[in-house]
């Protein structure tokens, strides 16, 4: 059992050690299924608070997106704003958005508190747009810096293609406090945390069977069982049957990450910045710079086929020339994909399903920062100690509509670039 081919499996630091597999019978007060960043999140967050917890991953700890994605940490949903007040109003979507910088300001602490050996914490990321967007880009600053104290920094047009030499982009909003780091490394080294605070991890463990209507929860694997109070699903695009009011609930949307072989110089002639650089489309580009400027780390598209496209790396090579055309010699190293998991409202599903029984699911598309808060509200509701895992109730466990739902999910996906592409062609 390992880790696919990855950058992030590539750059793992030294102590990259398997943990075990469950074996025999267990007790304890909380039960995690899903070695993903939400579940060890909120194991973390039970531990600091004395709870005995154990996580139960079946693959490695962050096997799944948590451990193959872009790397960005920033506020916000996958969601956007507009849909949020939409469905739940100007005030209670306010509230959301403060979780999301909560979110991203809890990894950043837990990087520092760690002192993450090779979490690497890069700060900026940039907002960058493909039309011309002045106005609503100083109204959306001055927003944020009035309703949330948060500040960013616009860079005109001239600004942009100083960093970013490409015909594509005008305007573009700078997070200074937004940061990109490594998230194998920074999963991994949570699990050791819960490990070291007196909880249990175990890789290779997949829940086969679960009992959940008795005071005690029951989780079963193939070699043991866990006992636990509460029992938390956790467990992302890779879930499954296990619950199936879960099941009916999300959709497991792929995407998809190249890494670019090395070429300093000619990195530099077209991307003049370390910070990440993603677009406002749906399903944009996403990309950075690493290893100290050597190569790219580049992520777009999406799909509802859970099977790996052909040629993906001549798809992401030629977004990636069409964005930069001075990259056409630079040549792709490495492919992957991953599974995320998504609401049809793409807003987190965070609740209770019954008494002792807990998800944190569905963070397709803004994960980083939307697990860590997501892990967070559950653990708070676990120990008593607040209810603001109420604030994702308006949204729930909508169904996804099986192929229907896959197929409208493809043909939105589809009608977004279609509607961007001609904003494109409009500012040309």
């Amino acid at each position: 059992m390992s880790y696919i081919e990855t950058y992030y499996r590539r750059a793992l630091g030294p102590n990259a050690v398997q943990r075990p597999l469950l074996e025999g019978g267990i007790k304890v007060d909380v039960c995690v299924v899903g070695g993903g960043l939400a579940g060890l999140t909120a194991a973390l967050e039970l531990a600091r608070k004395g709870r005995k917890v154990c996580v139960l991953e079946a693959n490695r700890i962050a096997w799944g997106a948590s451990g193959r994605n872009g790397g960005f940490v920033s506020p916000g949903w996958a969601a956007r704003y507009k849909n949020i007040r939409r469905m739940v109003g100007e005030d209670h979507a306010k509230e959301l958005h403060r979780l999301s910088i909560e979110g991203a300001e809890a990894v950043l602490a837990n990087v520092r508190s760690l002192a993450i050996e090779g979490a690497g914490p890069t700060h900026g990321i940039m907002g960058a747009v493909r039309y011309e967007a002045t106005d609503d880009l100083k109204a959306h600053q001055d927003w944020l810096e009035k309703e949330f104290g948060y500040k960013v920094e616009f860079k005109s047009r001239d600004e942009v293609r100083q960093m970013l030499v490409s015909p594509r982009y005008y305007q573009a909003l700078f997070d200074p406090n937004a940061f990109h780091f490594h998230p194998l490394n920074y999963a991994r080294a949570l699990a050791a945390e819960i490990e070291r605070l007196g909880g249990a991890v175990y890789e290779g463990s997949a829940v086969v069977a679960t009992a959940l209507n008795g005071a005690t929860k029951v989780a079963k694997t193939a070699h043991g069982s866990v006992e636990a109070d509460h029992l938390v699903i956790a467990s992302g695009g890779y879930t499954g049957s296990l619950v199936p009011q879960l099941q009916r609930s999300y959709l497991p949307i792929a995407t998809y990450v190249m890494l670019t072989k090395p070429a300093r110089e000619l990195i530099a002639s077209a991307i003049r910045t370390d910070a990440a650089i993603g677009d406002d489309r749906r399903a944009g580009d996403y990309y950075r710079v690493v290893d100290g400027g050597e190569r790219i780390l580049w992520g777009g598209k999406i799909t509802t086929r859970t099977t790996e496209p052909r040629l993906l790396g001549r798809l992401l090579h030629e977004t990636m020339v069409s964005t930069y055309p001075r990259l056409k010699d630079l040549e792709v190293e490495i492919v992957w994909s991953g599974l995320m998991s998504y609401a049809r409202h793409m807003m987190p599903q965070i609740g209770r399903l019954q008494p002792g029984v807990w998800y944190c699911t569905a963070f397709g598309g803004h994960g980083l920062n939307t697990t860590s808060i997501g892990g967070r509200v559950i653990a708070e509701a676990i120990a008593g100690e607040s209810d603001r895992y109420k604030l994702f109730s308006p949204f729930g466990l909508a169904w996804n509509g099986w192929i229907a739902g896959r197929a409208a999910v493809q043909l939105t996906y589809w009608a977004y670039q279609a509607s961007d592409f001609l904003r494109e062609r409009k500012s040309a």
